[in-house]
């Protein structure tokens, strides 16, 4: 089984965006040496917690400080964007990095309404949502120089033109990135971190729909989870409290702030009410010792029947974020 990892460049309270940044880098660098198959960035827009805003910027510097892993987008926000320049952005990363750039496009806002709307720039219809299977057509035919003949655009060129192009897959959290996948015959990234409730389902639904398409003959289905590894389970669970009092607050205020630290997830968590919500979170990922962790993970492959998962960890404490993913690591032999 592959494991990735999913870095959404998580701002610890105390710290600054830039530190986030430097923090992606050298986490980037140890995954590669671990063994890791992929390392995707995420895009977030006016976020007090998640510093990565431009996927594509990104993925040019890590492309560049490893040497192994594929580097790609999870994902580039294609509602936002214009599709010929989504595919101009990622033609360049194939022709600077060839064989090794992912293209994963999702349709969530990642940020709120206000900041959507503002992305926009008076874009009419921004928030159609019949406009976004038309989005991913258009982007598939440009990244492959294969615009139908009467298409609007037909002769614009997404340059630079080359001979391999990136790996488009479609990210979701319900049902409806998978039938566009299936319906393009292209690879799908199911968000257990974000939905932990039937995405099982979906996959099977996703596979069961496919339709073979001249870049990909079967189907690829792919989860991405939330996971944190230490020593014993006991320190795990310790760890995960700061996400989940996190992950609690943006459901319940507009802004939740940076990831606050253990001590202050322990004192929130006095409360009846926050403590039950802080728990339900948990259901987003997989927490405890190596062997806790190995454990969850290959349940999860079997649940969704997938041979590759991608792994979202995010704690107070940096040092033991790496440690996570070097326990993971070792743990699966990789």
């Amino acid at each position: 089984m592959r494991l990735s990892v999913l870095d959404q460049s998580p701002i610890r309270k105390g710290g600054t965006p830039a530190d986030a940044v430097r923090e992606t880098l050298e986490l980037a660098q140890l995954c590669d040496r671990l063994g890791y198959h992929r390392y995707w960035l995420a895009e977030h827009h006016s976020s007090e917690a998640l510093a990565g805003s431009t996927p594509e910027v990104l993925i040019t510097r890590v492309a560049g400080l490893t040497g192994r892993m594929k580097i790609g987008s999870g994902g580039v926000m294609l509602p936002h964007y214009s599709a010929l320049k989504v595919a101009e952005n990622f033609r360049m990363l194939e022709t600077l990095f060839p064989g090794r750039i992912d293209l994963g496009i999702g349709r969530a806002p990642g940020s709120d309404q206000r900041t959507m709307r503002v992305l926009a720039a008076g874009k009419p219809n921004w928030n159609d949502p019949s406009d976004y299977p038309v989005q991913v057509r258009d982007l598939v035919a440009w990244l492959h120089d294969a615009l139908p003949d009467k298409h609007v655009a037909t002769g614009i060129t997404a340059q630079p033109v080359g001979g391999t192009a990136p790996d488009v897959w479609l990210l979701g959290s319900s049902d409806d990135s998978a039938a566009l996948a299936a319906h393009f015959g292209l690879p799908f990234c199911f968000a257990h971190f974000i939905n932990p409730d039937g995405g099982d389902g979906v996959t099977r639904a996703y596979r069961a729909h496919f339709r073979p398409s001249a870049l990909h003959p079967e189907p690829k289905a792919m989860m991405a989870m939330g996971v944190m590894c230490a020593e014993t389970d006991e320190e795990a669970d310790l760890l995960s409290k700061s996400r989940e009092l996190w992950a609690m607050r943006l459901r319940t205020q507009n802004e939740p702030g940076p990831f606050p630290p253990v001590e202050e997830a322990l004192a929130a968590e006095k409360d009846p009410r926050t403590r039950a919500f802080m728990a339900a979170m948990r259901r987003r990922a997989v927490t405890g010792s190596p062997r806790t962790v190995r454990a969850g993970i290959e349940d999860h492959a079997r649940r969704y029947e997938v041979e590759e998962i991608m792994l979202v960890t995010i704690c107070f404490d940096f040092a033991k974020r790496k440690r996570s993913y070097e326990l993971i690591a070792e743990a699966f032999g990789l």
